[in-house]
């Protein structure tokens, strides 16, 4: 297409599949379109039509195969125009050279007759050798007309597209210099936005010594005006969970009430979970951070060296590409797995070791709310892409003697990319996971849903809880500071119990006046019934308070009622420890990430620890690791095309070919779930006892 179009799918390499009488379907990659015909007769001529386009494809594909692969990417009817217009310079070429062979040709031979005529003694002779040379002459004559004519055709065509690719080119430079002035206009307006923002008085908030007040006006931020285009993706609100205003039962005579869909925080600050609280003997506070760690793990990195990005040479490079199959280079990542990332899930495990040990099942779905927003706190600056990991890549985290757990992360499949994570705990408890990663580029941001479901099962009461992770949303994509931010609903069942903790994570808005990065909740048991307020910030707390009393209150600007929950004072769950020192120097790590990628003997040969790359990069020795990476990543393509191939022979031979089997990791049903998902077969630390490596695929 000459223009740009909303998707785009290879013919060349596509699939053509009819399931049944009208539909038609095409596959390429990671895409697929389902297309239908309205009869059958239609159908087959769409399966016509597509067949010889993709021959026609694959025949352009193989005409191109001789040139780099390295250049910038036409679209495909500029190319097939300039291999028409090549086609005929090159068959013009032929021509002039057949006519240039004729001209020899003939030439010599006049040269011969105008000889013989001079070596005549006859008259009669001579008369019929005469005729001979005229003859010649006059074919010599014809021969150069129709090279002079051919020559000519050659320069008026090459002069009409010469003409013609000028054209195009001072178009295209135009196009370049007027969207290169339109980002820096951008960046401008950004800039004096931000700057006008912060120059802005703030308006004064209720003080903390008081609950917040909303003078009684209902606000819906869903209605407010948006800067957001019309493909924003809008969270609406649980419909399980109405909007709610809490009463604490101290100030309950003075009927202050907070507006926003929550607000935890009564008069003075949040007490721990214990701290006078008659309703919660059941969970003894041994926070687990008191058992000295025995070994002394690392507490920095380098510094992260302070390259220029050339965002345009990348840009360019990207045109026409899937977004999945362009080779990024490690200035966008920071010196960490996906597989690291996902370990870093446990930086608040004392909150799962103390949850193991509640006897009410209610508070301990309080402690493992907290814990599944913990796991968000790091990302508020990480604005890095993290490495993403070869098949077949482990990673282990071994902190059996500190804390009492040991965790394991394996890539089990590289298109699409998915992990899979186990973690037992000698404190009661065992996590697992398989996570999926989807995006969505929208140009102004991007969006990052994990995909698969987090089990977390207590040995003790045998309480099976079962949540999934929100969408996050990467900012200020192409212009601009990059900022995250996390929104959506993340809904816990105890499936055991049938309790279930609804949990709503706010997105971020210029327009509301509620904290940034906002979390708020309600658990409730199987019968619904609402037992705890849950309320804090995905980035630094959560606090839970205990509901006394619950009734319906007015009702609100969208003409629904609102629960108002009377509650006990908020009792603080979870907080986020600071940072490191000199932390935004080091990709804004926190104390754990710090010692993710610390080297450690008896790992596996797969773990993330010893990936090349990624090490020369934590070094600063950023070119090296950007050709590191790419031999990483052609090895592994390598790899795969050897798979392919292995699986078509054994298609030809009537055999059965089992395909890529992940090492420590099968595929199950899940009992509960019913979803088929990747779970520890185990075996890993058994090996490592051994120190009996020879299993491991060679990936590094």
């Amino acid at each position: 297409m000459a223009h740009t179009c909303r998707g785009t799918i290879n013919l060349a390499t596509a699939h053509i599949d009819t399931e049944d009488a009208c539909n038609i379907v095409l596959s390429s990659g990671g895409r697929t379109y389902h297309l239908k015909a309205s009869t059958e007769v239609e159908r087959q001529r769409w399966v016509t039509a597509l067949e010889l386009a993709k021959a026609k494809a694959i025949r352009m594909m193989n005409d191109q195969s001789d040139d780099s692969g390295d250049e910038e990417p036409t679209s495909q009817s500029d190319r097939s125009e300039i291999q028409g217009t090549l086609k005929i310079l090159v068959s013009k070429l032929d021509d002039l050279s057949t006519c240039n062979d004729l001209i020899a040709k003939h030439g010599a031979a006049l040269q011969r007759s105008l000889s013989e005529l001079e070596g005549l003694k006859v008259p009669l002779e001579g008369g019929e050798k005469i005729k001979a040379v005229n003859e010649r002459a006059t074919l010599f004559r014809i021969t150069s007309n129709a090279m002079i004519n051919a020559c000519r055709d050659f320069l008026d065509l090459a002069e009409t597209h010469s003409r013609r690719w000028q054209r195009a080119l001072q178009y295209e430079r135009e196009q370049r210099t007027h969207l290169e002035e339109t980002i820096e206009q951008l960046a401008k307006q950004h800039n004096s936005l931000e700057r006008a923002w912060r120059e802005a008085p703030t308006h004064a908030s209720s003080t903390p010594s008081a609950p917040t007040i909303n003078q009684g006006k209902e606000r819906v931020n869903k209605e407010e005006a948006s800067d957001e285009d019309e493909d924003t993706e809008y969270f609406d609100a649980m419909e399980d969970s109405p909007a709610f205003i809490t009463v604490t039962a101290s100030e309950s005579t003075q009927h202050r009430r907070s507006q926003s869909n929550l607000s935890g925080a009564s008069g003075g600050q949040a007490s721990d979970w214990n701290q006078d609280d008659p309703m919660s003997p059941s969970c003894n506070d041994v926070s687990g951070k008191e058992l000295q760690p025995r070994r002394q793990r690392r507490t920095h990195i380098p510094d992260k060296p302070n390259y220029s990005l050339n965002l345009w040479s990348i840009m360019k490079n990207c045109i026409g590409k899937e977004l999945s199959k362009i080779p990024m280079p490690v200035n966008f990542n920071e010196p960490l797995s996906m597989l690291q990332r996902l370990s870093e899930d446990l930086e608040y495990h004392e909150l799962l070791d103390k949850a193991a040990r509640c006897e009410s099942s209610l508070e301990q779905m309080c402690l493992v709310a907290a814990f599944s927003v913990s796991s968000y706190s790091t990302t508020v600056h990480r604005t890095a892409k993290p490495f993403n990991p070869l098949l077949g890549e482990t990673y282990e985290l071994d902190r059996l003697e500190e804390f009492g757990y040991r965790s394991l992360c394996e890539q089990v499949s590289h298109h699409p990319p998915a992990a899979a994570h186990h973690v037992i705990s000698q404190r009661g408890w065992t996590l697992w996971q398989e996570i999926t990663i989807a995006s969505k580029f929208r140009g102004k941001y991007l969006s990052i849903m994990p995909l698969g479901a987090i089990h977390l099962q207590f040995h003790s009461s045998g309480n099976h809880y079962v949540w999934r992770k929100v969408t996050s949303t990467v900012h200020n994509i192409i212009v601009g500071k990059l900022w995250i931010d996390q929104s959506g609903d993340i809904e816990i069942v105890n499936h055991k119990t049938k309790e279930t903790c609804q949990l709503k994570f706010s997105p971020y808005s210029y327009f509301s006046r509620d904290v940034p990065r906002k979390v708020t909740g309600v658990v409730a048991d199987s019968g619904g019934q609402a037992h705890y307020i849950l309320s804090g910030t995905w980035d630094d707390k959560m606090e839970s308070a205990k509901i006394i009393q619950s009734s319906r209150g007015g009702s609100g600007s969208e003409g629904k009622q609102k629960t108002v929950y009377q509650t006990l004072s908020p009792k603080l769950l979870w907080k986020k420890y600071p940072l490191p020192e000199n932390a935004e120097n080091m990709y804004y790590f926190s104390a754990l990430a710090l010692t993710l990628n610390e080297l450690e003997d008896g790992v596996a040969l797969t773990d993330s620890r010893l990936r090349p790359d990624q090490r020369l990069m934590e070094e600063g020795r950023w070119d090296e690791a950007n050709s590191e990476k790419q031999r990483l990543e052609e090895k592994q393509r390598a790899a795969r095309r050897k798979r392919e191939a292995e699986a078509t022979d054994a298609l030809d031979e009537g055999r059965e070919y089992e395909g890529y089997q992940p090492l420590w990791f099968h595929q199950r049903r899940n009992s509960v779930t019913g979803e088929t998902n990747f779970v520890y077969k185990g075996g890993y630390w058994e090996t490592k006892e051994r120190q009996d490596w020879s299993m491991c695929p060679d990936i590094y």
